[in-house]
């Protein structure tokens, strides 16, 4: 599919796709436990300061969206062809997400159907992070060019440090993001998994998210530039373990935190995904490992609509009901539960969602379909 305003399509590059994909299939398990009570550690987010395996895919997927924009950003040769595609793709993203937390609409209610109120939807959430981070990403690279990124990327950082310490803490009631978010959106239109008002994916919070994306943009263009070596694989990790430390050296003053995206959580979780990058290029291109690339080369070249088919789907498995329990819980307690147990068969839910979600992917790829927004 070509794209508008003299743009190519967007190259096919196979450990991009691998990497896609690998993310969109935790994201997958992650958020759909057969049971959230008894799901494995490493497949729950940390309760507040804190870092696990999970903690880390978001970030991860911001990473590879700067990877993306790194094959694609070159491409426009006016800037109105640039901002036209850009301003679009973030509507369009944006959009989805909003979409997605308002689906299916409607609830039961006293034994009937009610609309779902648009006052109570949930304004900002995962692809709407996604969305500004590619957007402003995006404009940020072209217009303010390496040294514009570069010193954006410092200032947002620091300045978020200094935005979240003078005005509020950094416990769940009192930070600066929960502050802005109640103060400009109100209670109703955020995230309540906490108990309380409080929105992961909230106002100031994307402020640091678009440096994820940023690092993503300029590992990918030095891999483009470098081809696969081994000093490609080098110069990807000596920076990555220098982002790990870094971000350890800086946790206890700025605890790393998934839920407020701090300073330290981006540079920790950009020093991983060079590492894991640099570790996909030697496997992949390198050693020519790839017999088992292709599940997630599936996932990968139709990431958001395999990431809406789970999302979705899992959304209404919770919205129709058999007896006084949910398709989805049903399904758990009378299938997965009873043949392996409690968290074994939580896992093998997420899994068995993953394969159904990966069937409509491989649908998609068998008939040359790779739908990009």
């Amino acid at each position: 599919m070509t794209e508008g305003g003299g743009a190519r399509p967007e190259p096919r590059y196979l450990t991009l796709d691998v990497l896609r994909g690998i993310t969109v299939a935790l994201m997958i398990v992650v958020n759909s436990p057969g049971n959230y009570q008894t799901t494995f550690a490493p497949l729950r987010h940390a309760r507040w300061h804190g870092f696990t395996p999970t903690d880390w895919v978001f970030p991860t997927f911001m990473f590879v969206v700067g990877v993306s924009l790194s094959l694609t950003l070159g491409q426009y040769q006016t800037d109105r062809a640039l901002l036209a595609k850009v301003f679009r793709r973030t509507a369009i993203i944006f959009l989805l997400g909003y979409l997605m937390y308002w689906f299916p609409f409607v609830h039961r209610e006293a034994g009937g159907w009610v609309a779902n109120p648009i006052a109570e939807t949930r304004i900002f959430g995962v692809l709407q992070r996604i969305a500004l981070g590619y957007g402003l990403a995006a404009l940020i690279i072209r217009y303010g060019k390496d040294r514009g990124a570069i010193v954006f990327s410092v200032v947002a950082l620091v300045g978020y440090w200094g935005i979240l310490t003078w005005f509020g803490d950094l416990t769940l009631t009192g930070n600066a993001v929960v502050r802005l978010d109640r103060a400009v959106m109100g209670d109703a239109h955020l995230y309540h998994g906490e108990g309380l008002a409080f929105d992961p994916e909230g106002i100031l919070s994307t402020l640091p998210a678009i440096v994820n994306t940023i690092g993503g943009y300029f590992a990918g263009r030095f891999v483009r530039q470098r081809g696969a070596s081994w000093e490609t694989i080098g110069r990807l990790m000596i920076p990555g373990v220098l982002l790990v430390g870094a971000a350890l050296a800086w946790n206890p003053s700025f605890p790393i935190n998934k839920k407020l995206w701090t300073s330290p959580f981006v540079l920790v979780t950009i020093g991983l995904d060079l590492l894991a990058l640099a570790l996909l290029i030697f496997w992949i291109d390198l050693k020519g490992w790839r017999r088992w690339t292709r599940f997630f080369e599936v996932l990968g070249a139709n990431t958001l609509v395999v990431y809406l088919v789970s999302e979705l789907g899992v959304t209404l498995l919770y919205t129709f009901r058999t007896g006084n329990r949910s398709l989805y819980e049903a399904i758990y307690w009378t299938v997965f539960q009873p043949v392996a147990g409690g968290y074994l068969g939580s896992l093998l839910f997420a899994l068995a969602w993953l394969g159904v979600c990966w069937m409509v992917g491989f649908a998609l790829d068998r008939r040359g379909i790779h739908l990009r927004a």
